[in-house]
């Protein structure tokens, strides 16, 4: 087979898919909804999640709190000016770190050794700490260059980390040598949460006050592509286990649903009785139910196998008296944890 041959052949193959791409949009346009999964290849959904601990600590508002590789640990940031780290098991405290900032307003773990952590907000700075000393009072390396507040960062590696700020950009930083590798710049607004592909880590995903998501590649300037379908600031946004669908939230008091694979939103998650804002999302470790924290205290829980437009929340998680800022799913997939401007976190399971 010449080159010719072979090149003709492919190109029938991608106009083929072009084709059937387009035929499934406009199936999709038409009945508004993709075909439902077969009920009986579902796995049946646990009882409704009760809180099993509390953890009391903080003396401020609780703005951030991510869970350890480990899934024992977790870490939080409050603004009393303390990053507590987390036995989530036995509820005590590990570390107890002072911030040279108070306004802080995201946390992340270290995945793969859980000896790292890091934090930022309004100092315009991400603040790396090594919890590997029994006392942990001063940061390993203080990575300066945005030049808007800090408004989430997640570890790629033990070396690199992301951080996303209000300067509408978003960095990829070498820890040890405390300097930028590369600079995404393209959303128009804050750029207010990313998350990074869990069987990709080239790939991650943004979401911003400008409404829209994009999805980029490490190894790229310039995004892969940019999606749309929220009507106001998108606050949050988190993979889900199989490193093809993403969940968003937006203060348009509505979560979506996109899969990577079509670039398309396929589910979308609204309820009347709800018209707040979302803060923050996550997904089980199934990949079956989407968490997202509210600024009615409360935290809803939705099945993404149902049509989230006609479908009621499956779960509604009520315990805080103030807004739900934070919420995370541990990586073993036993629990749930809230945080709250209450100045409490909450494990659910």
């Amino acid at each position: 087979m010449n080159i010719a041959t072979s090149c003709d052949k492919t190109r029938e193959k991608i106009n083929e898919l072009k084709q059937s791409i387009f035929d499934e949009k406009c199936r999709i346009a038409a009945c508004g909804s993709f075909p439902p999964p077969n009920e009986s290849e579902l796995l049946p959904l646990v009882p409704h999640p009760k809180i099993r601990r509390q953890l009391k600590g903080h003396f401020g508002k609780v703005y951030a709190l991510h869970f350890a590789g480990n899934s024992k640990e977790l870490v939080s940031a409050s603004q009393d000016g303390k990053l507590i780290i987390w036995n989530s098991h036995n509820m005590m405290k590990s570390h107890s770190i002072p911030l040279r900032s108070s306004w802080v307003m995201t946390c992340a773990f270290e995945q793969s050794r859980s000896e790292m952590v890091a934090c930022g907000g309004l100092d315009n700075l991400c603040s790396i700490y090594r919890i590997t000393q029994p006392q942990t009072t001063r940061g390993s390396s203080e990575l300066a260059g945005h030049d808007g507040y800090l408004s989430c960062c997640r570890f790629l590696d033990e070396f690199k980390i992301l951080t996303t700020s209000g300067d509408s950009t978003c960095c990829l930083w070498e820890i040890e040598r405390n300097e930028t590798v590369r600079s995404f710049a393209d959303h128009t607004g804050d750029v207010m949460g990313v998350a990074i592909s869990p069987t990709n880590r080239n790939v991650f995903v943004t979401g911003s006050c400008d409404a829209t998501i994009k999805l980029w590649d490490l190894r790229l300037p310039y995004p892969i592509i940019t999606l749309q379908g929220h009507d106001s600031d998108i606050n949050s946004v988190v993979f889900c286990p199989n490193g093809v669908d993403f969940g968003t939230g937006s203060d348009d008091s509505t979560c979506q649903l996109y899969d990577i694979r079509c670039f398309m939103c396929i589910n979308k998650f609204k309820s009347e009785k709800i018209l707040c804002g979302v803060t923050s999302v996550s997904v089980s470790r199934a990949g079956r139910v989407l968490f997202a924290g509210m600024d009615d205290f409360n935290c809803y829980c939705w099945d993404m196998t149902k049509d989230g437009m006609t479908t009621l929340p499956l779960w509604t998680l009520s315990g805080h008296d103030n807004r739900v800022s934070c919420i995370d799913v541990c990586p073993s997939g036993e629990c749930v944890c809230t945080g709250s401007w209450d100045t409490l976190l909450k494990i659910w399971s």
